[in-house]
């Protein structure tokens, strides 16, 4: 049977695997203003918060469980516990961690997780060749920045064909991250880049399954082992991103190489990053930011509501339209428990999201007085909120950008807050206070383990 092998692709691509290369291993120590300096610090505090607190979750025990199966070699740490596992798996169990409460940061510009896949691939090299923090801190912008770039070229029709983008670009921020931390030269990053190129992770049907957590994981994995394995000698394509059949033009229809090339190493993607203050998918933080505002603002209390109603862009709908979840990994992509959450609680935190929450008859109740209404006039990041009371008022909000925003950053005493608030009950107040100080300082430190002896059990 004959095929139609006709391929619409860009022949004329500039050299990406290349330039990426030379800028990852080129690019001098700390060369960014003092503002990208506080946001990696602030980045990797907020992933190591993230990676502590769901340290003991059964997604984590399940996947440590496989891991110990192979009998790892005890080369790296896994945070909030005690257990030591090879390199890899340790960058694969606490990518997997990170992601678990899905409270991690996130580059809204393409909606990539960032830190997951690149700052757990970090800690555990760093850790076993004993960087400097001096030394990881930069791994880890640079990582970030070949994983966000590359998103944004290809973000939102790569992302719309079903890909996750933080785990199919984060292998790439990973393998980029880890060639630097390694001192590998030029020509042997750009294998890593290609080594990696070929492991791409994450399929949006699994959200809501503990799968979703481990796409952040298994692109630390991924690049990590991308850049030992170029390390050795191994080879790869060198256009392995850029080519009629790489990468990118494989993953997508649209590939804008501009924003890989335009300014790279002037203008940096991680001054862009923001935090979670609520731990679900992120289109829906600007309807619990409204719920919570109403509910305190107007001292709601749930038996006063008699309908929500709510806009959003179609997009919100498409990932958290879950109406019925069964438990917390599904509520997480649900506006509807979350906008009862926000309305109850006035907040969303892992506890709102715990399996007995979600089916607690009064969040059951109001949840399904929740209407959601796709208006697509409104932003991704916006709500439209109304809501009616028993007593005949109606009560409206627009959240244009929700806490949390490049429009409305969370403060480094929100972040700390959010950091203790998931870390002390797995290893102490105290430690938790000490481990999100280290983290916030990283690039001062001489080694990880100051960190790795305050994110671990007493």
């Amino acid at each position: 049977m004959a095929r139609n092998t006709t391929v619409k692709a860009d022949h004329n691509a500039p050299a990406i695997t290349e330039m990426l290369a030379k800028f990852v291993v080129n690019h001098p120590s700390k060369g960014w203003d003092d503002n990208v300096e506080r946001e990696a610090h602030r980045t990797f505090a907020n992933w190591v918060g993230c990676a502590i607190g769901p340290s003991g979750h059964e997604t984590m025990q399940a996947a440590l469980a496989a891991v110990s199966e192979l009998a790892p070699a005890p080369q790296a740490s896994l945070l909030g516990r005690a257990e030591k596992v090879d390199m890899a798996n340790a960058a694969m169990l606490n990518g997997i961690s990170s992601h678990t409460f899905d409270f991690d940061d996130t580059h809204l510009k393409t909606i990539i997780h960032p830190a997951g896949p690149v700052a757990s691939a970090v800690l555990a090299l760093g850790e076993h060749i004993g960087a400097s923090g001096r030394a990881m801190l930069d791994a880890l912008v640079l990582g970030i920045e070949v994983s966000c770039r590359v998103g944004n070229a290809v973000y939102p029709n790569h992302y719309d064909r079903g890909w996750h983008i933080t785990g199919s670009t984060g292998m790439l921020g990973s393998a980029a991250a880890c060639s630097r931390l390694l001192g590998l030269d030029a020509e042997r990053t750009q294998m890593a880049l290609g080594i990696a190129a070929s492991q791409p992770i994450g399929l949006r049907e699994q959200f809501g399954t503990m799968t979703k957590p481990f796409h952040p994981g298994g692109a630390a994995k991924a690049g990590l082992m991308a850049a030992l394995m170029a390390k050795h000698g191994y080879t790869a394509s060198k256009r392995a991103l850029e080519a009629p059949r790489g990468l990118m033009q494989v993953f997508s229809d649209k590939t804008d190489w501009s924003e890989i090339t335009e300014r790279l190493g002037e203008t940096w993607e991680i001054a862009l990053n923001t935090y979670k203050p609520f731990a679900c998918g992120i289109v829906i933080h600007p309807s619990i930011d409204g719920c919570v505002q109403l509910r305190n603002q107007h001292d709601l209390k749930p038996e006063q509501i008699t309908k929500v109603t709510l806009k959003v862009h179609s997009l919100v709908l498409e990932l958290t339209g879950k109406k019925t979840p069964a438990d917390g990994l599904q509520a997480k992509f649900s506006v509807y428990h979350s906008c009862a959450a926000g309305l109850i609680f006035g907040r969303a935190g892992e506890h709102e999201y715990d399996d007995a929450i979600v089916n607690r008859p009064d969040v059951v109740a109001l949840r399904s007085k929740v209407e959601a209404i796709v208006d697509d006039s409104i932003d991704e990041a916006s709500a439209d909120l109304t809501i009616e009371t028993t007593d005949g008022r109606t009560l409206h909000v627009f959240v244009e950008h929700a806490i949390g925003s490049v429009e409305r950053p969370m403060s480094d005493e929100q972040l700390k807050a959010k950091f203790v608030d998931q870390s002390a009950p797995v290893i102490g107040q105290q430690q938790a206070e000490q481990a999100f100080a280290v983290a916030m300082r990283l690039a001062d430190c001489a080694d990880a383990q100051e960190l790795l002896k305050a994110a671990r059990p007493a």
